[in-house]
Order: C-alpha cells, then sequence, then structure tokens
C-alpha cells in the first residue's frame, strides 16, 4: 500500500473535505482517506491508480500540489459510525442559517446577509449531496452536483445584479444591528460546526482557533460584521453592497467547483 501526501491549498473547511471525498469516491483503489484541514494537507492510502487519483483532486482547482509518495504498511482503517449523524447536524445548522440570513436581509435590507445565506445554502448542498445520495451511483450524485452549482450560479447572478441596483440607486440604509447580531450568530454556527466536524475525525484536540479563523465562512460572516458598523459609522450603504458583491463572487467560485465534481 502507497502513502500520498497532497498540499491543498483551498481546503480551509469541512466542505472542500466533502467535495474531494465525493470526487474520489468510486476508485476502488483508495483504501483511506486522511484530512487534516487546519495545515490543508491530504494522506491518501492506495494501491494503484496514482495517476487517476492526482488528476481527480487537480479537477477540483484547490490548488492542490503532491508533497511525497511512500510506501506504508497495510492498516485497518475504522470508519465513525456517527459520520453520517453529524453530516446531518452540520446540514441542518447551515440550512437553517441560511433561512435566517435570507429572511433578516430581506427585511433588514442588507445584501451582505443575502450573500451570506447563500454561502449557507452551498456548504448545505455538499452535504446534501454526501447524504442523499449515499449508496447511490456516482452518477447520480455528479448529476445532483450539476443541479446545485447551476442553481447557486443563478441565485448568485440574481443577488449580484440587485447589487448593482441599489449602488446606482437611491435605496435606505440596511438595518446594521441586525446585521451585526445575525452575523455574530452565524459565525458562532459555523464555529460550532467546524468544532463537530473535525472532532469526529480524531481521538486528537485538531480544532484550533487558527482553524476556525482560515475558514472562509467564518471571513465571510467578520466581513459581514465590519460592513454593518461601516454602515452606521458612515452612514451609507456602500459597505453592505460591497461585502454582498465579494460573497456572491464566492458563491459563484464554490458553484464552480461544485460543477467540476459533476463533469
Amino acid at each position: 500500500m502507497q502513502k500520498t501526501l497532497f498540499n491543498i491549498a483551498k481546503m480551509d473547511c469541512p466542505s472542500e473535505e466533502n467535495l474531494i471525498r465525493m470526487k474520489l469516491d468510486g476508485i476502488r483503489s483508495i483504501a483511506h482517506l486522511d484530512f487534516d484541514i487546519p495545515n490543508r494537507r491530504l494522506f491518501v492510502y492506495h494501491d494503484g491508480e496514482y495517476e487517476r487519483i492526482e488528476d481527480s483532486i487537480l479537477e477540483l482547482g484547490l490548488g492542490a500540489k503532491i508533497i511525497s509518495t511512500e510506501e506504508a504498511n497495510d492498516m485497518a482503517f475504522e470508519e465513525s459510525s456517527g459520520q453520517k449523524k453529524l453530516l446531518w447536524t452540520v446540514l441542518g445548522i447551515n440550512f437553517a442559517f441560511f433561512l435566517i440570513e435570507m429572511a433578516t436581509g430581506i427585511l433588514s435590507g442588507s445584501m451582505g446577509l443575502v450573500a451570506d445565506s447563500l454561502d449557507m445554502l452551498a456548504d448545505s448542498f455538499v452535504y446534501g449531496i454526501s447524504l442523499f445520495a449515499v449508496g447511490g451511483t456516482l452518477v447520480r450524485k455528479k448529476r445532483i452536483a450539476r443541479l446545485a452549482g447551476y442553481f447557486q450560479i443563478i441565485l448568485a447572478i440574481i443577488g449580484f445584479a440587485e447589487v448593482l441596483r441599489r449602488f446606482f440607486g437611491a435605496e435606505r440604509l440596511p438595518d446594521f444591528s441586525t446585521m451585526v447580531v445575525v452575523s455574530i450568530f452565524a459565525l458562532m454556527a459555523n464555529g460550532i460546526c467546524l468544532y463537530l466536524l473535525q472532532k469526529s475525525k480524531s481521538d486528537e484536540a485538531h480544532m484550533k482557533a487558527s482553524m476556525i479563523f482560515t475558514s472562509n465562512d467564518v471571513i465571510i460572516n467578520l466581513g459581514v460584521i465590519t460592513a454593518g458598523l461601516l454602515v452606521n459609522w458612515l452612514d451609507s450603504n456602500r459597505p453592505d453592497l460591497i461585502i454582498g458583491a465579494i460573497v456572491f463572487v464566492l458563491v459563484v467560485q464554490g458553484a464552480v467547483r461544485i460543477l467540476k465534481f459533476g463533469r
């Protein structure tokens, strides 16, 4: 058995981990995948099909590169019996905050919250693909991934168009207090999801503060909080529109990754 180490520059949360797992699903030579998200590393234990594994990971566009390949002793790998339950938990948290942020974003007039809600929906798609396609064929998973990716892009384009409309029109200021409070709760939710998923992978305490703050989701939450404070300070809706536009671009990038899996 061989052990190949990949460095994956853009793997900064469990959402990317799930995409990689789904992409490599069906390669029979793979015995085990060991993810180290804080250090952006992936260990692949496999017997052959080296080039297929490498090509599959590179197709996701996550900035992956091979560090080393070496012989590894045959090992008995244990799968977490509670993994499916945890996936349902994080799916529920992400989808709940998609609804909360979408509703509060519309009511408060904040495009930052609306955009962040779509980012939560994107993570829900990734976890949902894993769960709803369990036991199904790889073709079925890819079909679901394509539908999710295109739906996400359509929503992001609509949101970006609304940002442009508000930028050139006279719109009321978003409610900055709602932006800040809701984003703080979303920040806590993302931290809980990361903690639960990382805790399930190992008996060691992988979860560190540095890992949380390298997560795109957490950075987005902090961006919306900052935008909310700037809206109040500058008495302008521009900070909200700017963060909304940035997040919509990130949502499209996430959708493209999902579509790459669906190819």
